[in-house]
């Protein structure tokens, strides 16, 4: 009986004692990298009052998300707007116009090369828009940073963070994003979209 009581002590204590390692695990800070991603854009031309799409892709070159004792504090992301593609073009049309796009005339991808967003905060969605969060932070294109907010599905499971966004509309105008030649620019919206899904491991 003696030796089943002390068995049982030292079971005991071992599983005090691992459940106290699980709780020292969340106090500090710690940061969980993002290891599978997609960025999609959408640009619009006017065209006798008819919108005209263009779509395509840039790839998130690395981003993170930062926690201290166990709760979300922010993150920070950056894009290589070198990899912006379009998918719904071919052959010569899609190398003219992703050349057009990386040039001077748009974002001018060999001065500023990548794009950054620093998330400030998730705080809860009270709108019946089917996203469960509402995210505030900076973004940072061509130089120029603005703060934006917008709706998104994030779920938070320990360290790892999966994150959805709804289309993100920016004002090209407010990032110094024009067409330099002149007459093209007032065929062109001014708001494009971005929508990202994003997933730590």
């Amino acid at each position: 009986m003696k030796k089943i009581t002390l068995l049982f002590l030292v079971f005991l204590g071992f599983s005090l004692s691992n459940a106290q390692t699980k709780t020292v695990q969340l106090v500090g800070e710690k940061s969980s990298k993002v290891v599978t991603s997609t960025v999609q854009w959408w640009g619009y031309k006017v065209i006798r009052a008819e919108p005209f799409t263009h779509n395509g892709t840039i790839k998130l070159k690395n981003g993170k998300f930062n926690f201290k004792d166990g709760k979300l504090i922010d993150g920070d992301f950056i894009l290589d707007m070198r990899s912006l593609t379009i998918d719904n073009a071919a052959g010569a049309d899609q190398v003219k116009w992703t050349k057009d796009l990386k040039s001077s005339n748009f974002f001018d991808v060999k001065k500023y090369p990548l794009a950054l967003f620093h998330l400030s905060k998730v705080l809860p969605n009270d709108k019946n828009d089917g996203y469960n969060s509402l995210v505030i932070g900076e973004v940072t294109i061509k130089g120029k940073r603005k703060t934006i907010s917008f709706p998104a599905n994030v779920n938070i499971n320990g360290y790892s963070v999966s994150m959805e966004t709804a289309k993100i509309t920016i004002n090209r105008h407010e990032f110094n994003i024009f067409y330099k030649p002149g007459i093209k620019e007032y065929v062109i919206k001014d708001e494009m979209d971005i929508q990202v899904k994003l997933a730590t491991k």
